[in-house]
């Protein structure tokens, strides 16, 4: 693997577990931030999958693994609705004292409190979202459960979470499900 792509790690593995739980057959899925392409790769059947990535080295290796991937930002270019949007989102509190000019760093670098990115993909999922679609949106504890679900309650749209993950450092992980206010 490329050394500016972003290695699946426990985050990838828990976004990957709920959408195996959520995903049906006759699905159109956005995987946003595909990076390495393994979870796209990965998910049960569906009708249609694309994937997108910022990181011309993470759309090389999701394309070496099969996945249709589009390098963009976002959704931006794309004209379909989906019922399932996936996003591993770059999460870490980063200072711009330390941030780096590097691909990795877009897989990384959340912004000052690790919500920038976050923000801006609330903000655009309304447009994604088929009717009765719904997203996938891994956190972490280092953003904060209440301050992403403020973000969703701004946007009018539905959440809850329906996986998490305790990591060994204490961080934990969760998978929120969002859905437009019906």
């Amino acid at each position: 693997m490329h050394d500016q792509v972003y290695p699946p790690q426990e985050d990838s593995w828990l976004l990957l577990r709920a959408a195996c739980k959520w995903i049906r057959p006759g699905d159109k899925v956005l995987e946003i931030g595909t990076g390495s392409g393994i979870v796209a790769a990965s998910l049960p059947p569906c009708h249609l999958l694309v994937a997108t990535d910022i990181n011309p080295y993470a759309v090389h290796e999701a394309y070496a693994r099969g996945v249709p991937v589009i390098r963009t930002t976002m959704n931006m270019g794309i004209r379909e609705c989906f019922d399932l949007v996936l996003f591993n989102p770059p999460y870490l509190p980063t200072p711009p004292s330390e941030r780096c000019d590097d691909w990795l760093e877009c897989a990384l670098d959340g912004g000052a409190d690790g919500n920038e990115v976050i923000r801006i993909f609330i903000a655009l999922l309304p447009g994604m979202l088929c009717v009765s679609g719904s997203a996938l949106l891994l956190i972490s504890s280092l953003n904060g459960t209440g301050i992403v679900g403020r973000i969703c309650d701004e946007n009018e749209l539905s959440w809850r979470t329906v996986e998490r993950d305790l990591l060994p450092d204490g961080e934990e992980l969760s998978v929120l499900l969002i859905t437009r206010n019906r």
